[in-house]
């Protein structure tokens, strides 16, 4: 049995638990959650995929993150995945969650912050290549064909968060 996820409804309500390769395969709306990392300056943590990987490969994102356990809170699985990802232990600040229509398939997306003030240990089976980027480092980035498309729809709401200014 693959990996199991629940099966949510457009206001995120629970249906019921499927495998999550069914849940993209039907276009079944499920949960993920992610991580934005900044460093003490302000700077973004930004990673290229692995070219092996099954999903973005070789593309480049601004998030860590992945799918939210069967009866696991956002907060929770952005916990983990930090801790799986890059070797970091701390509890991130939820930001946002939205209805993302993703290229893959439709899913919650709940984007979360941490600010890391220790190194991180990416995991080479996720990140190839990581480094902390400014915020118009970041924008122009994220423009280009080899970011994640789903990450840009974040950022762009990112970038308009109330009482948030833009960092140039």
């Amino acid at each position: 049995m693959g990996e199991l996820v629940e099966r949510v409804d457009e206001q995120d309500e629970v249906l019921g638990v499927v495998e999550r390769a069914e849940a993209i395969r039907r276009g079944w709306l499920h949960r993920v959650a992610t991580i934005v990392c900044r460093d003490g300056e302000g700077r973004f943590l930004v990673h290229r995929r692995p070219d092996a990987v099954a999903l973005f490969a070789g593309q480049f994102n601004w998030m860590l993150g992945g799918a939210v356990n069967v009866a696991e809170s956002y907060e929770e699985a952005a916990a983990r995945e930090l801790v799986e990802e890059v070797g970091v232990h701390t509890r991130p600040r939820f930001l946002f969650k939205f209805l993302c229509r993703g290229v893959i398939s439709p899913y919650w997306l709940a984007v979360h912050e941490a600010v890391l003030t220790g190194p991180v240990r990416p995991d080479p089976a996720e990140v190839a290549w990581h480094d902390w980027l400014t915020e118009p480092e970041l924008a122009g980035l994220a423009r280009q064909r080899e970011f994640v498309a789903d990450a840009r729809a974040a950022f762009d709401r990112y970038q308009v968060l109330p009482g948030r200014a833009p960092a140039w």
